[in-house]
């Protein structure tokens, strides 16, 4: 079965420390525009989370770790982000070349722009006011093999398929947690509000249709990363909270001692 796919600005990112990214067939990573930094990634009850901050734009990141072109369909809070359809494994995604990375900043509202992703509370997040609430918090990505055709008939692909040449390139753009605090650990922080993800400002981001056939029906590797606040995953105790270390100048001045009696 045809399927069509989007093919959009290809990145040549620097490979990510696989405390920063999941996946085998590809590697996905989350990145904070705001701090400029990749967000850790915390492993707990064989899931994998990782601490949005609120207000703080970010992009998904994916690396096609095979030499052949994959599909990636890609859902935000069981949203799928090219149509904004209920997500589901059989939609349209975006087609990355072998060895290639692709940056993910917004939901694609042409093909020529997306509205940018940044970390919100649960109730202003695009899925909750668009009606779909209940799948807020999870980031996924189904990854699908192009169906070669048969040896006698295989020819090269076009260009543009290697990444001789980067057609769109102006584009803009860990360990496992215990699950109890080590000995001498603070207190978890108090648990806040959830988040979600926004749909943020308008920003340039060209694209174009392309062909894709589905190896199988059925996605090769579906990867998920969850997120909440810092605040909210220590709490849970998904990332562990940090010892309170003695602070040798916590105060400005030398206050008087008590009196002694």
């Amino acid at each position: 079965m045809r399927r069509i796919g989007v093919v959009f600005g290809l990145f040549l990112l620097a490979a990510a420390s696989r405390a920063f990214a999941v996946g085998s067939l590809a590697d996905v990573s989350i990145y904070d525009r705001n701090s400029g930094q990749l967000l850790p990634v915390y492993s707990a009850d064989g899931q994998r989370y990782i601490a949005g901050r609120p207000g703080n734009e970010y992009e998904l990141r994916i690396r096609n770790n095979s030499g052949e072109d994959i599909l990636a369909v890609v859902s935000v809070d069981g949203v799928n982000v090219v149509t904004g359809e209920t997500a589901a494994t059989a939609q349209s995604g975006y087609v990355i070349s072998g060895w290639r990375s692709l940056s993910i900043s917004g939901w694609r509202k042409s093909l020529s722009h997306v509205a940018a992703f940044y970390f919100t509370d649960h109730s202003d997040a695009y899925a909750t006011r668009t009606g779909r609430p209940n799948d807020v918090g999870v980031i996924g990505v189904a990854v699908f093999k192009r169906k070669l055709p048969p040896m006698e008939m295989q020819q090269a692909p076009p260009a543009q398929w290697h990444g001789g040449r980067d057609e769109m390139r102006d584009r803009a753009p860990a360990p496992a947690a215990e699950a109890n605090a080590r000995s001498g650990a603070a207190k978890p922080e108090a648990a806040e509000k959830s988040i979600g993800t926004g749909h943020g400002r308008n920003q340039s981001s060209q694209a174009r249709y392309v062909q894709f056939e589905r190896e199988s029906d059925a996605p090769s590797e579906v990867i998920a990363i969850r997120y909440d606040t810092r605040a909210n995953l220590v709490a849970r105790g998904i990332i562990e909270a940090p010892a309170r270390e003695p602070n040798p100048f916590p105060a400005r001045f030398v206050a008087d001692p008590p009196r002694r009696w």
